[in-house]
């Protein structure tokens, strides 16, 4: 049990050595440091692939030591992290070059990752809140990289209030659980609950993780530091998604098996998540600035990832989180390129216009085509959950608009045939990746529960609410050029104002001469 806890102990210790090293020349140019830090990045990854494969070749039950969890959820979490900090110093080792304080950012960088890859391999709630804490701690001191931005010191206001929000409910959900089952180790007090019922005081305490990890993944209507970003460097943006955005969803099924006691948490997962997601898509599809869409394509993401955890679709929220983590991460470091590729462009194609009837098409195409993908995968791998089945097709939804596309009257039929070929891909890969997530973390996370009379209201509002949305959106040719469209396109290019309003409760709007 040591040897296989040594590479996730040494991991963050690696970090952290090198964190005090650059505390030692923290200003511009300081010397071999740049590399030095990302060779200690390098060395974090390495000790954590090493750690899993000797989980895998030992073959060794899920356990926990000194805090820590040694299974393979948070093998997979440490891999991810450990990758993706790796990548983002490789990257920061030119963009802060001649920086006045690199090294200081150097060292605050490899802190942050640290304390991110302390948490997500924490199977303690005292460990977890502690860490958690840390990497806000490091978070909000680069989003101060450039001090004398009024937008960065904002933005890092609203995230400390937001973020440090969600740790004293951690703090008080590991307070009331602790009080109740006599432990903090998340194993022993899943197991307690799952015996015994969670009780007054358990039901408080699992509310109030529901609480920090909303706090924590940027949720509507406290989403407003995270479109703010930017102004810290793009690093840091990149950073974000290495378990620091995604933590809200890391606690949730690392107390998975306590969250599904509770099916009032279950429940607001379900709207909270359902809400964010749907109001962040939205406002993206009406940013020009690419850094602020992809902020805004991370709301959306943060809030789908808890409607997953909502019904209890752990498997499929941990890909989620991978894939959102290294997709992002990337789409953030190549922005520039981004940019570049865009002016390139001198004049965009034809568009199709699919009106009312090819979209109504559309969307029975792709819902008769997820249909059959559907039995055909659960003949051949087993019936499929209901919860599975409904985010399939709300998945599906996306790609009825692409379809609309090739059914329109003037689109050609090369379009035809590539959005009919997107809408099966797209269905295959939902069954095939759940497939591959329930093999791979399945077995160490609860099943979906079955659903009763408030969860089937749930998956039936779910539906209605983002086949409405999908269905606005692939009609939205054709009354983009009414005068009423112009308005909302600026309300929504606003986000509603929600921002402006938290803007407004931490004095935000205030010159710093009259504070």
């Amino acid at each position: 049990m040591t040897l296989l806890a040594a590479p996730a102990l040494l991991a963050p210790c690696v970090l952290l050595l090198a964190a005090a090293l650059a505390a030692t020349r923290p200003g511009r140019r300081p010397g071999a440091l740049p590399r030095w830090s990302e060779y200690a990045a390098l060395a974090a990854l390495a000790l954590t692939a090493l750690g899993l494969v000797q989980f895998l070749i030992a073959g060794s039950a899920p356990t926990s030591m000194l805090g820590l969890r040694i299974d393979l959820v948070s093998l997979t979490l440490a891999l991810l992290v450990s990758f993706i900090g790796w990548i983002v110093m490789r990257y920061s080792r030119t963009y802060l070059d001649g920086e006045a304080r690199e090294g200081s950012f150097h060292g605050l960088m490899l802190a942050t990752l640290a304390a991110v890859l302390l948490f997500v391999q924490s199977g303690n709630l005292w460990l977890l809140a502690g860490a958690t804490l840390a990497a806000g701690l490091g978070l909000k001191r680069l989003l101060l990289f450039y001090p004398e931005r009024p937008e960065a010191r904002r933005a890092a206001a609203k995230f400390a209030l937001v973020w440090h929000g969600g740790d004293a409910a951690l703090l008080l959900a590991a307070a009331c659980l602790v009080s109740a089952f006599g432990t903090a180790d998340l194993a022993a007090l899943t197991a307690t609950a799952t015996e015994t019922g969670l009780g007054a005081v358990g039901h408080l305490g699992v509310a109030l993780i529901v609480t920090a990890a909303v706090l924590k993944t940027a949720c509507v209507p406290l989403h407003g530091w995270l479109t703010e970003v930017m102004e810290a460097p793009t690093p840091v943006s990149a950073l974000l998604h290495a378990g620091i955005i995604n933590s809200g969803g890391v606690l949730l099924i690392a107390a998975a098996g306590l969250v599904q006691l509770s099916p009032g948490a279950m429940a607001a997962l379900v709207m909270i998540g359902g809400l964010t997601a749907l109001f962040g898509a939205t406002v993206m599809l009406t940013q020009s600035a690419i850094k602020t869409s992809l902020a805004w394509s991370t709301v959306s993401q943060m809030g789908f990832m808890l409607l997953q955890c909502g019904l209890g679709l752990w498997a499929l929220a941990l890909l989620h989180i991978v894939a959102h983590a290294l997709y992002k991460a990337h789409a953030f470091l190549s922005s520039g390129g981004a940019v570049a590729a865009v002016a390139a462009i001198r004049r965009p194609g034809a568009v199709a216009v699919p009106r009312l009837a090819a979209v109504l098409k559309s969307f029975a195409l792709a819902l008769a085509l997820y249909a059959a993908i559907a039995m055909l995968f659960t003949a051949l791998l087993g019936p499929k959950t209901a919860q599975a089945l409904a985010l399939g097709a709300i998945l599906i939804f996306g790609v009825a608009y692409l379809v609309a596309q090739g059914l329109a009257d003037s689109a050609p039929a090369d379009l035809t045939k590539r959005t009919g070929l997107a809408s099966f891909a797209a269905a295959v890969a939902y069954f095939s990746f759940q497939a591959v997530a329930e093999a791979l973390w399945g077995p160490g996370l609860p099943g979906a529960p079955v659903p009763g009379p408030l969860e089937w209201a749930l998956i039936l509002l779910a539906l209605v609410s983002f086949g409405a949305v999908a269905l606005a959106q692939a009609l939205f040719p054709l009354w983009s050029h009414h005068p009423a469209t112009a308005g909302l396109r600026v309300h929504l290019a606003n986000g509603l104002y929600l921002n402006a309003l938290l803007d407004r409760a931490i004095g935000g709007f205030r010159s710093p001469a009259s504070r």
